[in-house]
């Protein structure tokens, strides 16, 4: 009887599951109809927010909508410090693309942080459009390490590697760093951030003394970033609406078409493809709240030692994640 009852229960536990994958694939279960473009003459809403860690979820909605004909133009709203260099050159990359081949414009706009990485992606845009005190540049790249071999000392652990190769373990938190790996690191570092500045000196068309003045990791004010050429205008969301409108040549006949947000249902756990984090804090808020480092090991010695983002080059604002 147990063995019948149990059968039963999971064949209408498969039932359950297939037709709510079904019906969730119309849209009409878990979630909302997808929303479409209505008009003829629209302009798509993209965002891009929070540290730059992959930029899937962005690149997704570009690629879906840009070929739409009723698209007509490209608003993005950037509110991110920077994030990862692939990433950032690779958004910087697809929107350059749009312009080029589609021959839509695409206005940025940011009233918060348009910051290192997300800067990089910014400068693929028509235009730039920035709050007066909203924070912007921040050109350079960064790369950190953690030594901790002191308290693997104290702790009574020893810790070491066994390589192919000399620079197998470069940057290891276990020992120092030799001085031929700090010159190795520094020669990408170097690389990375001649090819951040040879973008933003072509696409902003700024002279190279401009630029290699004042590339140096800093960041600007909006007004500030206008004034030097960083950014077109000063402004917020409505007039880099308007701007992408005048651009696009469509006077008063437009809607502003924003993606919606894709509300989560069971069928979507384990699912990678999301967006990136809104900061890096975000994963470590629980921590924070109940100051119970001993429910999350991994996640309190992140936070300690702020080792997210160690041993990798990024375009990354400094402090804003820490």
């Amino acid at each position: 009887m147990k063995g019948s009852f149990l059968k039963k229960l999971i064949v209408i536990f498969l039932i359950f599951v297939g037709i709510g994958a079904l019906l969730k694939l119309s849209g009409d279960f878990f979630g909302e109809p997808e929303k479409r473009l209505t008009s003829r003459n629209s302009i798509l809403q993209l965002e891009l927010n929070g540290v730059i860690l992959n930029g899937k979820k962005f690149l997704k909605n570009l690629d879906k909508y840009k070929d739409e004909d009723k698209v007509k133009a490209i608003l993005i709203v950037i509110n991110s410090p920077g994030g990862a260099v692939g990433p950032s050159q690779e958004i910087f990359a697809s929107i350059k693309r749009v312009r080029e081949e589609l021959k839509k414009p695409v206005i940025c706009v940011s009233t918060g942080v348009m910051a290192s990485g997300a800067y990089y992606s910014a400068v693929g845009c028509d235009k730039i459009v920035v709050a007066p005190g909203a924070l912007v540049g921040s050109i350079g790249v960064i790369m950190e390490f953690a030594n901790i071999e002191k308290l693997y000392e104290w702790a009574k652990i020893s810790r070491y590697s066994i390589t192919s190769g000399r620079f197998k373990d470069s940057g290891a938190e276990y020992r120092s760093m030799r001085d031929d790996e700090k010159a190795l690191f520094q020669s990408m570092i170097d690389e990375v951030y001649a090819q951040f500045k040879t973008t933003v000196m072509t696409e902003r068309k700024l002279k190279e003394e401009v630029v290699a003045e004042y590339a140096d990791g800093r960041v600007f004010t909006g007004a500030t970033a206008v004034k030097m050429g960083f950014a077109d205008q000063e402004g917020f969301y409505e007039d880099a609406v308007k701007l992408a409108a005048e651009t696009a040549k469509l006077g008063d006949d437009y809607d502003v078409f924003e993606i919606p947000k894709k509300r989560m249902s069971i069928f979507d756990f384990g699912n990678s493809d999301m967006d990136d984090d809104v900061n890096s804090l975000a994963d470590y808020s629980d921590i924070l709240k109940s100051q119970n480092f001993g429910a999350n090991i991994e996640g309190a010695f992140k936070f300690v030692l702020r080792s997210k983002f160690l041993n990798q080059p990024l375009m990354l604002m400094p402090g804003y994640w820490e």
